[in-house]
């Protein structure tokens, strides 16, 4: 339920999508909400007698409607004039696109839809096909009268909702109700008795949440009393450059969901947050719903050292040092939670998160993070060598992480001839490697989000010949192959790269380029399908970001939207549908161009079938494979739970279920290795925190730093290892048959 404000502003992070509005009833020229509570008898009498109206709850907030200004609409004439000349994706302004715009500022004022009517979605669509006609005349009235009315009903909403919490009306825990929080088939409200029912149960749910981690009654109603006078305040204070931003967002997110616009505060806060002296956790966040939610955690950052936070986990709380208050930031901006987890370098910030995996029924935790900045050499490539079995041999495989893709530009301008790179460095590791004898190479990619093109393009030559790299179409429809690998390999043995859903970008031109020479092979799950190039574009009043080119691989395939696939498919520790560019609005799609001239190695040729069958054989007796498929099904049925029980003992009996699911997964995995089970719960728990890197003492800033390499957990790797072992084993015998047919001939 956060406050419309902020839609597609980029904070160290991604889209911001928007929020959401109220529901109120017209009675007597006022505007007014209607709840339904359970009352106690006094109440009730109250009610009888007419001396008690506190359930019709009348709107204190006189709201002045905000409107376009000058500058405002002179703005949108020159957003839409460079979105027109500029970007890849060519849009004609008719009805078409009018009628798709309401539906994505719909989408984003109320993506849930928790606050409009059914009335108001009536009214709005007398205006469908009039957005077009007014956008091109520099209009923005019809925008704001949709914006002011999500205004009018989310300070109804909110205001509702402090008078029925500062009430001494009870919430039955007792009684055999839920709450629908399957918001994909949730039509709007039919009427204002509908929208009050929905939110009472929304109000109980929220009670029942805060009681059973531990709060008293009277604590709980306290912080939502002060959670929803907290979107209030900000409510009240937006201003009509708030509307305007949030509608010329949607207007940009027709093109692509990577188009947007920054007002000239957002983009000073933009600026602010990408700034080398700023202090955080080292995490990419978005706002999605009520809540702030991790995309990515930053390589080599804060969070990423303390090894807990995942994507998708989403925020709750923020409190600062050990002793701090938890702020309760369910709906609160993007910027002011970004706002409250900075902070000096070396303090404390505590988070309170709901796992991502815990579904939308499960419990929060809290976790200490020390900020620091994230340095290059905690995200730069890193080499380590392991040891694997192969028949009655032992081969050692050299396996390079790498984080981003990175260069010390400063360096680099300085002409220090000793500058750090992607390339440089990773080419100092096959040095080390070469050293070390290695069989093979596996190149992880996972949650490599991208970086630097140029270092995409030069990684790809040390592993390949001279050669086209990656293709990139223009808006104009000009294909330029400028991005060519120059030098001869300076590794040619076996090489497999490891890529989940979470490497984006410049990890995708470069497994698909290792792809479609046929150099190595590609395992893991399917990529994010990050495509596409952006530009950002000043304007008189704020920036434009921009999408203005598409890239393509070298087989003429786009790497947009589908990504790169596996040759080998591993399971995948993100919902793809939640996380990807394929999941956001109005993507640009997949599609092909003419391939590019380029050699093929055939090194992968006719393996990949009998690499399939290995992988398969073994992983069915594997018992960490076993508990990560059974615990990724667990997280998937709890994220498909369509409503919530708001009877108190039903909602224990399912937190502890699912507690005691785990726990018998992980007594399952200990006893298939061979190792001592967990006594009990507590046992489970406090090696639970461990593993996550929990500091015992909330006051020791010290948090454990993650090993290096570590395939006891993290099987994913451990069985990459081992394909890549089964690889070379073939690759071997392909070898020793050519050289034998050789001999013979």
């Amino acid at each position: 339920m956060a406050v419309p404000k902020w839609p597609t502003a980029y904070w160290m992070v991604g889209n911001i999508r928007p929020i959401r509005p109220k529901c109120f009833l017209r009675a007597h020229g006022l505007e007014c909400t209607l709840l339904s509570i359970s009352m106690n008898p006094r109440m009730r009498l109250f009610c009888r007698l007419g001396l008690l109206s506190l359930f019709i709850v009348c709107s204190a907030t006189a709201l002045e409607p905000l409107a376009p200004d000058t500058e405002q609409r002179a703005s949108i004439r020159e957003i839409l004039h460079k979105l027109d000349k500029r970007h890849y994706r060519h849009l004609n302004l008719d009805d078409t696109f009018s009628s798709e715009l309401l539906d994505l500022y719909l989408k984003r004022l109320d993506p849930t839809r928790t606050y409009l009517l059914a009335s108001d979605i009536a009214e709005f669509e007398g205006w469908r096909n009039r957005l077009d006609d007014e956008l091109r005349a520099g209009d923005l009235d019809l925008g704001f009268r949709i914006f002011n009315k999500l205004r009018e009903r989310l300070i109804a909403r909110l205001e509702a909702n402090v008078a029925l919490l500062e009430s001494d009306a009870k919430f039955d825990f007792d009684a055999d109700e839920s709450l629908p929080i399957d918001t994909d088939t949730r039509a709007w409200f039919k009427d204002a008795a509908e929208a009050d029912d929905y939110w009472r149960r929304r109000l109980k749910d929220g009670m029942l949440r805060l009681i059973m981690s531990g709060k008293d009654a009277k604590a709980a109603r306290e912080l939502l009393v002060k959670r929803y006078k907290s979107q209030l305040h900000r409510a009240s204070q937006q201003q009509s450059h708030d509307a305007f931003e949030l509608y010329a967002n949607a207007v940009a997110g027709m093109y692509d969901p990577h188009t947007s616009y920054m007002d000239p505060r957002s983009l000073e806060n933009f600026q602010i947050s990408m700034s080398l002296s700023l202090e955080g956790i080292g995490a990419v966040l978005q706002a999605e719903d009520e809540y702030t939610k991790i995309i990515r955690v930053v390589p080599g950052g804060p969070a990423d050292k303390q090894g807990r936070l995942r994507a998708g986990d989403r925020i709750t709380g923020v409190a600062q040092g050990v002793d701090g208050e938890m702020v309760d930031v369910i709906g609160w901006r993007l910027d002011d939670v970004v706002d409250l987890i900075r902070g000096k370098k070396d303090s404390q910030v505590r988070l309170d998160i709901l796992p991502a995996t815990s579904g939308p029924a499960g419990s929060s935790y809290s976790v200490t993070i020390v900020r620091d900045q994230v340095k290059l050499e905690e995200q730069a490539a890193r080499g380590d060598v392991i040891t694997v079995p192969s028949g009655n041999e032992k081969l050692r495989l050299g396996i390079i992480t790498l984080p981003t893709f990175y260069m010390d530009f400063e360096a680099y301008r300085n002409r220090d001839e000793n500058f750090r790179s992607t390339t440089r460095d990773v080419y100092n590791i096959l040095q080390t490697f070469r050293t070390e004898n290695i069989d093979g190479i596996i190149l992880d990619l996972r949650n490599n989000g991208g970086g630097s093109l140029y270092e995409a393009t030069a990684l790809t030559d040390l592993f390949i010949d001279p050669g086209p790299v990656v293709q990139i179409r223009h808006a104009n429809g000009k294909v330029s192959l400028d991005q060519m690998a120059e030098h001869p390999a300076a590794y040619r043995g076996p090489l497999v790269v490891l890529i989940n859903r979470l490497s984006a970008s410049a990890s995708e031109i470069f497994a698909g380029a290792i792809q479609d020479y046929g150099r190595g092979l590609i395992v893991g799950t399917q990529t994010f399908g990050k495509g596409t190039v952006q530009v950002m574009t000043p304007l008189k009043q704020g920036q434009l970001k921009l999408t203005e080119s598409k890239f393509y691989r070298v087989s003429g395939d786009s790497t947009q939207e589908r990504g790169v696939l596996p040759d080998i498919v591993l399971p995948s520790l993100y919902d793809v549908k939640e996380i990807g560019d394929g999941s956001q609005d109005r993507v640009l799609r997949w599609d092909r161009i003419k391939p590019a001239d380029h050699d093929t190695y055939k090194n992968v040729d006719g393996l990949v079938a009998p690499l399939i069958q290995r992988h398969e054989a073994r992983v069915v007796t594997d018992a960490d494979w076993r508990y990560l498929l059974e615990t990724l099904k667990f997280a998937e049925q709890n994220r498909s739970i369509k409503e919530l029980p708001l009877k108190r003992a039903e909602r224990e009996r399912l937190d502890h279920e699912r507690e005691v699911a785990l726990f018998d997964l992980a007594n399952a995995q200990r006893k298939a290795k061979g190792e001592p089970p967990y006594a009990d719960l507590a046992a489970w728990r406090k090696e639970q925190d461990t593993l996550s890197g929990e500091p015992e003492d909330a006051g020791d800033a010290a948090l454990p730093v993650k090993p290096k390499i570590d395939l006891a957990h993290d099987p994913l790797l451990k069985e990459t290892s081992n394909i890549l072992g089964d690889y070379v084993g073939l690759l071997t015998k392909r070898r020793e048959k050519l050289a034998g047919n050789a001999t013979g001939s």
